[in-house]
């Protein structure tokens, strides 16, 4: 019997480092890049999910193929939940991971609760329907960043799933993926693709 030949599912992100995150845990799909001319929508969701499915669906209705997003960002209990849904563009519409990053450390400066999560929800839309999967990372903020691996809020995150109080930018990959908001929310979307399909 011949293995089943895998379709190319498109991933509906233009950021570089979610396309590498979700290749290196999505092994079993044949992940391909979100074509230049396909224009993505604004993320004007009031949930991670909504907008993961908003990117998801376009992507679809564009290529014909199957499409994969996601919508992530970082909660912090003493701040209300935000950045939250915010995260990618907190210090603006045109700022880097650096500047969000020092607007989160000035702003929680002085919060005896440091306690922050990592959000990832995403949305798989193919000709058959909708799946959506969401999942957390739990951990700490540190004062200062530290490390120089992942990206986005990862400098200051400690992850309380790991012993030694290392940031997400002093982990491997391997750690990282095993653990991580994008990580989880990965492997239940697979699995869930693979219960209904």
């Amino acid at each position: 019997m011949r293995p089943r030949q895998r379709r190319p599912v498109v991933v509906a992100t233009r950021n570089r480092h979610k396309v590498a995150e979700l290749g290196a845990i999505l092994t079993a799909m044949d992940l391909v890049p979100l074509p230049e001319s396909v224009a993505l929508p604004p993320e004007e969701g009031e949930t991670f999910a909504a907008n993961a499915l908003g990117k998801a669906r376009a992507a679809h209705a564009a290529t014909g193929r199957p499409a994969i997003a996601d919508d992530s960002g970082i909660v912090a209990g003493a701040l209300g939940g935000r950045p939250g849904i915010h995260s990618a563009r907190y210090a603006g519409p045109d700022a880097g991971d650096a500047e969000n990053l020092a607007l989160l450390l000035e702003r929680m400066r002085s919060a005896e609760d440091r306690s922050v999560a990592y959000v990832c929800a995403i949305a798989y839309v193919d000709a058959e329907g909708e799946i959506v999967r969401e999942a957390r990372c739990e951990g700490t903020l540190t004062e200062h960043p530290r490390g120089e691996g992942g990206f986005g809020y990862d400098p200051a995150f400690v992850p309380d799933d790991l012993e030694g109080g290392r940031t997400m930018a002093e982990i491997d990959a391997a750690e990282k993926h095993s653990i991580s908001h994008r990580g989880r929310a990965a492997r239940a979307i697979a699995a869930a693709i693979d219960e209904s399909r």
